[in-house]
């Protein structure tokens, strides 16, 4: 009997129309089912419960490279992309991860082929090869994903907790590996890392540590019956869960005062308590209680106190999870320069706020508010894509009773005060760690990381001081919310039109004021989706006006949070944003309230009164985040100069910095009504709301801004729209430029194709999909350049291109070449491809295209972004899709030898190479003592090529930006689509 137990009644949301099966096989396995018949992709998770703390001690990283090698091969489908291919071919994609006690595995595939994706993920925990060859290869793409977070500050820092925990511990361990643990120093030590791999596999890649999400449009009893089929083969060893009784904090390791050097400018402290495991007590969760108060950030709130003190600018608080045995509970903040000079007062206004929880004592009413936004959730919960869903729910089928497994995060049943007093015993100055992060402590520390060489200090805290923090009483600033007005209460569905529009239609067009509406016709929740663009000339006149706008926006935010933290917490979140256009206002969440909120955000930024100390302290901020651009990861550097190469109006980083490090509280003061004075709106909403609602709350924001700020229309003569610089035919650019921080190089190679059109969109799509996962499997998977391997569109400003992308650790001239070379393959590619093959690739990139979306909120992006973009065209998916059937195998081929192609008529290249500083330098050095070109240098370090490949052309080297703009013609902008006009 393959099935040992079943569990159908399992509690789901009410509006949840998917059927929910639960399965223990006899081998152990947990299952859950999920049916949906509506679903448009199947998809599947399982997670092991090993992670890297079961690593051996000689090797750390194992786990994660079991990970990666799990995808290069079963014995059933040996192919190295097997795995990968079929789920490209089917308009689907994979992806895992190690945690410290999970690995988990999950896929997306078009509904119709999940057997044949479940039957190849399935070998992964049955029989894979663990190839010898393969295994020296990944082990370079392991490196170079530990290479990328070498200088990121949060994996820096979580290693340093690491380090300063309990000598012995296995939570020290050092998780991602590296090819010095997982192949130089094993050859040290006479271990066989394969073998190792297979101890590993055999030992914890037990059915009884597993557990096993799969979603799909077929019935419960055929999804059982495939499952039962390819899964119960899966040996069960009976393998204990793992389990870490012992906390990796003792009393030696609390107490603590630890220092941090970051690699970017940051300000942060963090308070750190174990806790001993508290996941049995799900149901009544004391920590989500004691979180709820001490990240609360409405008036009388810690946030609150800091920011009055101008010490704090954000403030988080929550248990963290460790591993089965042990927790934590953390309070985080970022800091401000004043903040770094009270660090202590700080430390003490937490333990009197704590202080004033234990003095208060257990309020029933705040845990059934909390009970309450917690269940409400759960009744409208929001639809996830189906690879999203299923990772959501892989580790609650480890953790909660199945009937429970939908449920069990948000049902606070019981009311324990004996639970939250237990938890608040254990937040007490004799249990805390305090860590701080900062610059100031550059040349000052004593201690070295070794995995990541974070440079940190590690003391003991003065028993006075810990004295004095636990003797502290409540100071009246520091108090327990009010009751959360924002708490929605009708929950009533909108009466629909006979016929309701199935797109945005435009119901109002006046010179100030551009109104879409779309009712939900999809979704029934009662939720709304607003969104407004406010377009000003000022915005993006210049940098000094891009900065004033940034600081408006920022100040804006922080004038708000008060009053929008309990709209959050209620179900109704907001975001202001700046653009090149303007300013931008979304909310979202249950409509009900949502207008109180609209109301609140027009009347305090039409009557904007500027504080000189918050100026100041959110200057600061804006002009650190510019500065730490350069420590950023180099994709998103050569994304960046890409951009700033193609775009008719980008202000660098350098501009902004340079612009708001003169403006004033007096400046920014009188440019707001500046920025306000000429304005014009555009606004969607949909949801559920009727057109009058809409109409309504549209004239709120105009009369607002007209009455509180003066605004008149902006005239449509003065509406300016980006655009792209146009690369001329059979051209070729290079524009190269170091990253100061990261050790790997970073190419962006780039084929401009032209405006955006029907058919040219569906080309280039139908051509990234036929690339994309050859381009991995051969630059990541076999060629090993790096970890950041990836292929795909690029659109901006309504015009597109191919794009490759690739971050390596070897020279950016040899990576550009393997490139090329790939785009040579890929014409034998196209050439070879079945018309079988042919139409797997149509058919797959249909799918991807007609998924529909999940939620309100996806929706509604999608159709802002056709608003946005001023192309209108809001059923774009359906008309291009209709288009990508009328496309044959040689109309793509004739697409490929027209724009990619090396001698292409329409090639229009540019290639962006981001190159370390240090290797920059040791490149300038080589290039004196050899008398040699950097690219002749470089060129030669590498290994043999293709035969027969073609000399590239010799870019035209860019050295200016402004000046390589200023020498090329615009695109012209892309007409709407749709009429933008009241019928």
């Amino acid at each position: 009997m393959p099935v040992h137990a079943v569990e159908d009644d399992i509690i789901k949301s009410p509006q949840d129309e998917r059927e929910y099966r639960f399965l223990l096989l006899s081998n152990q396995l947990k299952v859950l089912l999920v049916s949906d018949a509506a679903t448009e992709k199947a998809a599947a998770a399982l997670a092991v419960r090993v992670g890297h703390l079961c690593d051996p001690e000689e090797i750390p990283g194992l786990a994660h490279f079991c990970e990666h090698m799990l995808f290069l091969g079963t014995e059933k489908y040996p192919s190295e992309n097997a795995y990968t291919e079929f789920l490209s071919h089917h308009g689907g994609a994979g992806n895992a991860f190690t945690s410290a006690e999970f690995t988990t595995y999950f896929f997306d595939v078009a509904h119709d082929h999940l057997h044949g994706a479940l039957d190849r993920f399935a070998q992964f925990f049955i029989c894979p090869l663990f190839n010898a060859d393969a295994k020296d290869r990944e082990v370079n793409a392991v490196d170079s994903e530990n290479d990328k977070n070498l200088q990121v500050d949060a994996w820096r820092f979580r290693q340093v907790c690491k380090a300063t925990s309990r000598p012995g511990h296995v939570y020290r361990k050092f998780g991602t590996g590296s090819k010095y643990t997982l192949e130089t120093r094993p050859q040290e030590l006479g271990l066989d890392v394969r073998e190792e791999l297979l101890k590993l596999h055999s030992k914890y890649y037990s059915s009884n540590l597993m557990a096993l999400v799969v979603l799909g449009r077929e019935t419960l009893d055929e999804l059982a019956s495939l499952v039962e089929a390819l899964f119960s083969p899966i040996v069960t060893k009976s393998v204990p869960v793992p389990e870490f009784p012992e906390h990796p904090y003792s009393e030696n390791e609390l107490q603590a005062w630890i220092e941090c050097v970051p690699v970017k400018e940051l300000r942060q402290m963090q308070l750190e308590f174990p806790l001993p495991d508290l996941l049995e007590y799900y149901n009544c969760d004391p920590t989500f209680y004691i979180a709820h108060l001490v990240g609360h950030e409405g008036p009388g709130s810690l946030l609150s106190y800091f920011k009055a003190k101008g010490w704090c600018n954000l403030l988080s608080a929550g248990p963290s999870a460790g591993a089965k045995g042990f927790m934590f509970f953390t309070i985080g903040m970022e800091l401000t320069e004043d903040g770094e000079d009270h660090p202590e007062e700080i430390v003490t206004a937490v333990f009197q706020y704590l202080a004033m929880l234990r003095q208060k004592g257990p309020q029933e009413w705040i845990f059934r508010e909390c009970a309450d936004l917690t269940a409400m959730e759960f009744r409208f919960k929001d639809k996830q894509r189906p690879r999203s869903y299923v990772q959501s729910l892989i580790h609650s089928l480890h953790e909660f009773p199945a009937k429970e497994v939908l449920s069990a995060r948000y049902h606070l049943t019981h009311f324990r005060p004996d639970l939250i007093n237990m938890v608040l015993d254990k937040l007490r100055p004799q249990r805390v760690r305090v860590s701080l992060v900062s610059k100031r402590f550059e040349g000052k520390t004593e201690l070295k990381e070794p995995w990541y060489g974070t440079l940190y200090n590690f003391r003991k805290i003065d028993p006075q001081l810990i004295a004095q923090w636990d003797s502290v009483t409540p100071i009246e600033e520091l108090r327990l919310p009010a009751v959360n007005e924002f708490i929605p209460t009708d929950f009533d569905l909108v009466p629909q039109e006979e016929e309701p529009p199935k797109l945005p239609t435009l119901i109002q067009d006046t010179p100030m004021t551009k109104v879409w509406y779309k009712p939900d016709n999809t979704f029934f929740l009662p939720k709304a989706c607003l969104s407004f663009q406010l377009s000003s000339l000022l915005a993006y006149q210049d940098p000094v006006s891009c900065g004033l706008t940034s600081l408006f926006v920022w100040l804006l935010k922080d004038a708000l949070n008060e009053c929008a933290y309990n709209a959050e917490i209620a179900g109704i979140g907001y975001k202001i944003s700046n653009n090149v256009y303007g300013l931008m206002l979304e909310i979202q969440g249950y409509n009900h309230k949502q207008s109180i909120l609209l109301s609140k955000i027009t009347e305090t930024m039409t009557r904007f009164t500027v504080d000189p100390k918050r100026f100041a302290i959110h200057k600061e901020r804006i002009l650190r985040g510019l500065r730490n651009f350069k420590a950023e990861q180099p994709h998103q550097h050569a994304m960046y100069y890409a951009g700033l190469l193609l775009d008719s109006l980008v202000w660098t980083k350098e501009q902004l910095a340079e612009g708001l490090e003169v403006v004033t509280p007096e400046q920014l003061q009188a440019f707001i009504p500046a920025l306000l004075a000429k304005v014009h709106i555009e606004a969607l909403m949909i949801g559920n709301i009727s057109k009058e609602t809409c109409l309504q709350w549209a004239g709120q924001v105009e009369d607002s801004l007209r009455t509180r700020a003066g605004t008149r229309p902006l005239l449509a003569s003065q509406a300016f729209r980006h655009r792209q610089v146009q690369l001329p035919d059979e051209s070729s650019y290079l524009f190269s430029t170091h990253n100061e921080v990261h050790n790997s190089c970073c190419i962006e190679v780039y084929f401009q194709i032209g405006p955006q059109a029907t058919r040219p969109n569906m080309l280039l799509e139908l051509l990234v999909q036929v690339l994309s996962e050859p381009c991995f499997n051969t630059l990541r998977t076999k060629e090993q350049l790096g970890y950041i391997v990836g292929s795909g569109v690029r659109r901006a400003n309504g015009v597109q291109g191919l794009r490759f992308l690739v971050q390596s650790e070897k020279c950016s001239f040899f990576v550009e070449r393997r490139v090329e070379s790939f785009i040579r393959q890929s014409q034998q590619l196209l050439d070879s491809l079945t018309d079988e093959s042919f139409e797997r690739h149509r058919q797959a990139l249909a799918v991807k295209r007609l998924e529909k979306p999940k939620k309100l909120k996806d929706e509604s992006a999608r159709h802002w972004g056709e608003i946005l973009s001023q192309q209108y065209h809001f059923n774009r998916d359906e008309e291009e899709v209709a288009a990508l059937t009328a496309i044959s195998k040689q109309d793509l081929i004739q697409f490929f030898q027209e724009y990619v192609v090396q001698g292409a008529p329409h090639r229009h290249k540019l290639a962006v190479h981001i190159v370390p500083l240090q290797n920059s330098k040791e490149k300038s050095n080589d290039k004196k003592a050899t008398g040699t070109s950097t690219k002749e240098a470089d060129i030669s370090e590498t290994e043999e090529t293709d035969g027969g490949e073609l000399p590239l052309p010799e870019p035209v080297s860019i050295t200016d930006y402004a000046t390589f703009k200023s020498s090329l013609s615009l695109y012209p902008l892309v007409k709407p689509y749709s009429s933008t006009s009241l019928s």
